[in-house]
């Protein structure tokens, strides 16, 4: 007896889902039922899954899932209702593909996509003026002239990608977006982003938060990520755990997003920083270490004891306006009071680290190497002539 086995509920709808595996088949299948969590709902659905678990036994399982999918009165394919004329081309309108898709996408990449991507289109789409795929004309117009061109750009193709999907999935007969997609429009020029800092800049940062009224629980933080140049999602998940007992090897091998949801590295490679014995960095870390340090244990955390995310450490760097009352931001204000000639985003922390290990001789490869990167990005981003003809203090 299965039990409630396989069936779970959507967080986002509170509608149920059938999720399973099959021997042969290396991803995870997902069927949205459409249906709420009721008991009279979860029997309809036990229903569907002993009937997919005998054809798996059987030997007969319909991968594409079609056999399997659950269809609203009145829209299932194979009765005719009305005369020809009358039927309409398309079976489901664009939230239902959207929503279908997305729980097909959740078997196949991860959660963090889902959540600032796929929402972010799903709030979109329930704006449009019509969700009929008759007028995808009018859906893009729509979009045109009530998004920016890059906005409008990506949400067409995310459409029209899952359209394609919904073709292949033979839940329609045609992508209507197919013709639809416009031009790429130019991006703005991120050069800015890959410029460094100075030494004696990125030391002055470290000073500014060491003594910041506000901020200065921070500035271990800060220094860790010019000193190490890691990635600020992979400073976000340190635990003990991941610290040498001597705090001289440091491995890298999980994220910490936005959503305070850990995954995997950006490239999914895992790493070990070295530390000299001896460095500030060793010191820094021995510092930080509690006696009786449980390996669990975030090594970084906000005010409270919480997981960082990137709205923090924008917030105590750039600054942030609430409620009418802007805050500023510790870099900010350094320029401000033009103490800094110009302003650079959080992510020069690791562009200052990279650049200058460079400078100092460091090999490209053995830069990458750290900071979990290839060699061709090295070499594209972190040469900075106006900063490697500089002359170079203590490192």
């Amino acid at each position: 007896m299965l039990d409630d086995q396989w069936i779970s509920t959507d967080p986002r709808t509170r509608k149920l889902l059938i999720r399973f595996r099959v021997r042969g088949f290396s991803k995870q299948f997902c069927i949205s039922t459409g249906l709420k969590d009721t008991k009279r709902n979860r029997e309809i659905v036990r229903s569907k899954r002993d009937a997919i678990a005998n054809d798996i036994a059987l030997e007969r399982f319909d991968p594409t899932l079609e056999s399997y999918r659950f269809r609203a009165a009145g829209k299932n394919p194979a009765v005719a209702i009305g005369n020809s004329k009358s039927k309409k081309r398309y079976e489901y309108d664009l939230l239902d593909l959207w929503s279908k898709f997305t729980d097909y996408q959740e078997t196949q990449i991860e959660q963090t996509t889902i959540l600032s991507r796929y929402v972010s289109v799903l709030r979109y789409t329930k704006r449009l003026p019509t969700q009929s795929l008759e007028e995808a004309p009018k859906i893009r117009d729509w979009l045109v002239n009530n998004t920016t061109k890059l906005m409008a750009w990506l949400l067409v193709n995310h459409y029209s990608q899952c359209c394609e999907w919904a073709v292949n999935s033979h839940l329609v007969p045609d992508n209507p977006f197919e013709n639809l997609k416009m031009k790429e429009p130019q991006r703005k020029s991120t050069g800015e982003d890959y410029r460094a800092f100075t030494l004696e800049q990125r030391d002055l940062i470290i000073q500014i938060f060491d003594h910041h009224p506000k901020y200065s629980h921070y500035s271990s933080l800060i220094k860790f990520l010019f000193w190490t140049g890691c990635r600020h999602g992979e400073a976000f998940a340190l635990t003990w755990r991941d610290i040498s007992k001597d705090c001289c090897q440091i491995s890298i091998n999980k994220s910490c997003n936005s959503y305070r949801i850990l995954k995997s590295t950006k490239n999914g490679v895992k790493r070990v920083f070295p530390t000299e014995p001896g460095s500030r960095l060793q010191n820094l870390l021995l510092e930080l270490r509690p006696s009786h340090a449980d390996s669990s244990t975030l090594i970084f955390t906000d005010r409270l004891g919480n997981a960082l995310s990137s709205q923090t450490l924008q917030k105590i760097w750039q600054g942030q306006t609430s409620k009418g009352y802007h805050y500023s931001g510790a870099v900010k204000d350094l320029v401000s009071k033009g103490q800094l000639p110009y302003y650079l985003k959080p992510y020069a922390t690791r562009h200052t680290f990279a650049t200058w290990a460079i400078t100092k001789g460091n090999s490209p490869d053995k830069v990458a190497k750290w900071i979990g990167d290839t060699v061709e990005t090295v070499l594209r981003y972190y040469c900075h002539p106006q900063v490697v003809n500089a002359e170079c203090p203590d490192f």
